[in-house]
């Protein structure tokens, strides 16, 4: 995958373990790590934000991977350009580059299979979804 070395691959498998069973769904080592956003609803009103509890080294390091990944990968760096492009500040574009690639990374490692870059970032717009918060 693009942007991870030795140091930064370590510390994500060592951050999310190498049990795969351990999240059973693509969402859980999103909401550890703290990529995922908390969406809460009152009557009317949505509140979306940023989650408080999570691991923060992997955090941290998830945004590295992230940053690193922009010159790695074209497709990467499109989906970055792409979100700031509809507004977004350059850690909520990072946020969210971090948040697909640890669900792309999910689920190779459930399937055991190596990431092909124009499955996980498609070049056509139909394909790559619409820009949200």
């Amino acid at each position: 995958m693009a942007g991870i070395g030795p140091q930064v691959g370590s510390l994500i498998l060592g951050g999310i373990g190498d049990y795969r069973s351990r999240f059973a769904m693509a969402g859980g080592p999103k909401a550890y790590a703290g990529a995922a956003p908390i969406t809460r609803a009152f009557g009317k009103r949505r509140y979306v934000g940023r989650r408080f509890v999570k691991n923060n080294r992997l955090n941290h390091v998830g945004h590295l991977w992230a940053f690193a990944s922009l010159s790695g990968s074209t497709g990467a760096d499109s989906h970055y350009r792409r979100r700031r492009a509809g507004g977004d500040w350059y850690m909520q574009a990072r946020r969210h580059l971090f948040n697909r690639m640890s669900g792309r990374l999910h689920h190779c490692l459930l399937v055991r299979i190596p990431l092909d870059g124009a499955i996980a970032f498609p070049t056509e717009p139909h394909l790559s979804g619409t820009v949200t918060a």
